[in-house]
């Protein structure tokens, strides 16, 4: 009889006690998927404000490749004003696309080329695709990570109680979008 009783007590302290470590470890999970997009919204944030610099060093020599430019103009719009993760991987790949045509076309344009201040911006954008690209890779082990902890159990249990709700992966749908710009610093 006493053993049955120390049994039941300690599943009346262990259960709670338990309960308390899962939703702990989903707040954790939570908060690094949070702490996780953080960085990349910083990585776009700076590669965005890039691009105003870009787009004048580009058209000082390629001023009739308007609808580049304006193309350019339209991603980076659409990128900083992004809303959800889906949003901001559909506008990050827009504005990838947008880079790689500005590097092609500055192909052309041998002078635009040798500019130093053109090459520090390559440089710099191409260090910030390495950055987002780290950004991207750790907020989505997190939100892998949290997701786990919602769909299994007993932490499902809990995070069903609790309302905790899976995460986006932050991803680009097009394969050409997920290439980072090429950097050429010339020949």
């Amino acid at each position: 009889m006493d053993i049955i009783l120390y049994l039941v007590l300690a599943a009346v302290v262990l259960v709670p006690l338990y309960g308390i470590y899962l939703y702990n470890r989903l707040v954790g999970s939570r908060n690094l998927v949070e702490e996780g997009w953080s960085g990349i919204d910083v990585q776009l944030k700076r590669r965005a404000n890039l691009v105003p610099n870009l787009i004048e060093t580009v058209k000082g020599y390629a001023a009739h490749e308007k609808g580049v430019l304006e193309e350019l103009t339209r991603a980076r719009a659409a990128a900083t004003s992004a809303g959800s993760v889906a949003e901001a991987g559909q506008a990050t790949g827009a504005l990838s696309t947008a880079l790689r045509h500005v590097f092609a076309l500055a192909e052309a344009y041998p002078e635009l080329q040798a500019d130093d201040n053109f090459r520090q911006l390559q440089s710099q954008l191409a260090e910030l695709e390495d950055a987002i690209q780290k950004a991207r890779r750790y907020y989505n082990g997190a939100v892998r990570r949290l997701n786990t902890l919602i769909e299994v159990f007993p932490s499902s249990i809990v995070a069903s109680r609790f309302r905790f709700a899976r995460a986006e992966y932050f991803e680009i749908d097009d394969d050409g979008e997920r290439a980072v710009p090429k950097v050429d610093f010339g020949s």
